[in-house]
């Protein structure tokens, strides 16, 4: 090669890879950017309500949920947080899974007429939220969780069913769920429409707020306000509740029907010794199962109605995909073929020394 050419080829080589290196270069900030943009796409956030009323979201909802998102999405992880009955908690925790750009959110509200702000923020970035269990206020992508109004049916007509043939001479009172959540108030509907004009009176009817300190507390004032024989049973909105409840009658000298709801462990030994007359069942696995498979499409941009397979209304918005499934009622002639039966727990699980003995009888040993 001849010396002019030589002068000629080197500094044109030396552009020209500059100009790559350059391109390069700006090219890889721009994956960088696209990226961020994008948010992660391989994590799912996960908000859970409380830990104290129902033991059901620690043992059963956050690892049902994400042993079900990890066999549809290897890569994907859940990041998981409790409200610990918080509203306000439960908002920093949803405010830090869209600053982390979480795409999807799975939301049990604590309070659901509160989140209305939360989701519209969510929805403006690109995140998309699917209510569970509790029918999150906003533009929510989807919603799974039980029939509500007819879990409350459920546990009205158990309630009735306990009562036998007193039931029309009978006065009860309500202790109902947190009037922040929308459950509550389906359970409340639902129960009202079984048992009204099928008891004598409802005499004492107030909210326990998922709570069962302030459980225990307002019947105790129902037995200060009516007396020990001025009702004949309880409704309790859940099993945390019943269970002060159910104390708090003991220690007064009152026995009367009590029911609740969450099939806990602790509630199902309830059952079997007789001091709860029954719980309603709503099996955990399949309403995870749902929820998770929901968030995966989300995730992936799936259409999201081969799983919600219906639509509903909440108090800000219509038409939301849903999916809702069957709850049953547990009483002690049919543990067995309920909670037993579905893998929930096993009869060594429920017939602990303290309970060996109605175990027997009740034919579980």
């Amino acid at each position: 090669m001849n010396a002019v050419l030589r002068r000629v080829l080197v500094p044109t080589v030396g552009l020209a890879l500059a100009l790559s290196m350059t391109a390069a270069c700006g090219k890889a900030g721009g994956d960088k950017k696209d990226s961020a943009a994008s948010g992660d796409t391989t994590s799912i956030g996960l908000l859970l309500p409380e830990n104290a009323s129902s033991v059901r979201y620690e043992s059963f909802d956050r690892p049902f949920i994400e042993a079900r998102v990890k066999s549809l999405c290897a890569q994907c992880k859940v990041l998981y947080n409790n409200a610990e009955g918080s509203a306000a908690k439960q908002k920093q925790q949803f405010d830090t899974l869209l600053t982390q750009g979480v795409k999807v959110i799975i939301l049990d509200a604590y309070n659901a007429k509160s989140t209305q702000g939360w989701v519209q923020e969510a929805a403006a970035k690109g995140v998309k939220v699917l209510a569970y269990d509790r029918l999150a206020t906003g533009p929510v992508s989807a919603y799974v969780s039980f029939d509500n109004e007819k879990v409350g049916e459920l546990q009205g007509q158990a309630l009735l069913d306990a009562l036998g043939p007193k039931a029309p001479d009978a006065n009860i009172v309500m202790i109902n769920g947190d009037e922040a959540d929308p459950n509550a108030a389906q359970f409340k509907t639902g129960a009202h429409k079984v048992l009204d004009g099928k008891i004598k009176k409802v005499v004492y009817e107030q909210s326990g707020q998922w709570d069962p300190t302030v459980a225990g507390q307002k019947i105790a004032a129902a037995v200060t306000e009516l007396g020990k024989n001025g009702f004949q049973g309880v409704y309790s909105a859940n099993d945390g509740m019943a269970g002060a409840i159910i104390t708090q009658l003991h220690g007064s000298g009152v026995n009367v029907p009590v029911g609740g709801q969450d099939a806990g462990l602790d509630a199902i030994q309830r059952v079997v010794n007789g001091d709860q007359a029954y719980t309603i069942y709503k099996a955990y696995k399949p309403l995870a199962d749902n929820a998770a498979e929901l968030a995966v499409d989300l995730l992936q941009g799936k259409d999201v109605k081969s799983v919600a397979t219906t639509t509903l209304d909440s108090d800000t918005d219509k038409n939301i995909p849903a999916k809702l499934l069957d709850a049953k009622v547990v009483t002690k002639a049919n543990i067995a073929q309920t909670v037993i039966a579905d893998g929930l727990y096993k009869a060594s699980d429920i017939c602990t020394a303290d309970y060996a003995a109605a175990c027997t009888t009740a034919g579980l040993k």
